[in-house]
């Protein structure tokens, strides 16, 4: 399950995306000054193969993100995490960098940042207690034929596998596009190419429909990837991305004006 506050385009701009972020990767949409994001986002560890005994994987266990947003101002956010794998907390913040592109091609980039702590890591064979990561994105969306919205987020990962003696360096290429077929309803999708790595062998996978109200943005997705924080999704995953690693999860946002 996952809930998450999401808002509308700025005063006088078009949006691009109409949520901040994806399934996983963030887009490049800011919130109103002075707004609120609530998150909670939830995805079955049960893979959807195992069937009626698992009631199609969501009988549970499930990973949990909870999350907070403030805008202080239109085009800067900042955000804390938390996710219950391995206690992942985190601290991150999202800057607006430009909006624009031509009328039929409009266009919006911003930079992102977090810092996180393992404060529970499990399995350790080489980290320590809050074990730290931290992450740097740019975020490159287009909208095409007013319908079909397109993000590039190239990644820098320092960390990507905390049981690793020594830190490492990673890069990774996030892509991630909607179809808007009406003001309620688009289909999505994403996918976060990383260098395979002991226990993270696979790029992540996400694909799902986003349904639209008053103030909401429902996201209901099928995925190869459990993990949710971003330290956590964007080093990989060790489910492949086959009908049979496939797990669920939802989204669901909601933005609270001040």
């Amino acid at each position: 399950m996952a809930l998450v506050l999401a808002a509308p385009a700025q005063a006088g701009a078009q949006a691009v995306f109409h949520s901040h972020e994806a399934a996983n990767l963030p887009t490049a949409e800011t919130l109103p000054s002075g707004a609120l994001v609530f998150e909670i986002s939830h995805r079955f560890d049960r893979a959807v193969s195992e069937g009626a005994d698992a009631f199609w994987g969501l009988d549970g266990p499930v990973l949990n993100r909870l999350g907070l947003v403030y805008a202080p101002t239109n085009s800067l956010m900042l955000g804390v995490l938390r996710s219950n794998f391995e206690d992942n907390v985190e601290l991150n913040a999202k800057w607006s960098v430009f909006e624009g592109g031509a009328g039929a091609l409009p266009a919006e980039v911003a930079v992102m940042g977090g810092v996180a702590w393992n404060t529970e890591p499990t399995e350790v064979e080489g980290a320590e207690d809050n074990e730290s990561q931290l992450y740097a994105q740019l975020i490159v969306n287009a909208m095409l034929g007013g319908r079909f919205a397109v993000g590039v987020v190239p990644t820098y990962l320092r960390n990507p596998r905390i049981r690793d003696l020594e830190s490492q360096n990673a890069f990774v290429l996030g892509l991630n596009g909607q179809l808007y077929v009406s003001d309620a309803v688009s289909f999505l999708g994403e996918w976060i190419v990383s260098e395979e790595r002991a226990g993270l062998e696979n790029d992540a996978g996400t694909f799902g429909i986003e349904l639209e109200t008053r103030g909401h943005h429902f996201k209901l997705l099928v995925t190869n990837q459990a993990r949710m924080n971003p330290t956590q999704h964007l080093g990989g995953t060790p489910s492949n991305f086959t009908p049979d690693e496939w797990r669920f999860g939802f989204n669901i946002t909601r933005l609270l004006p001040f």
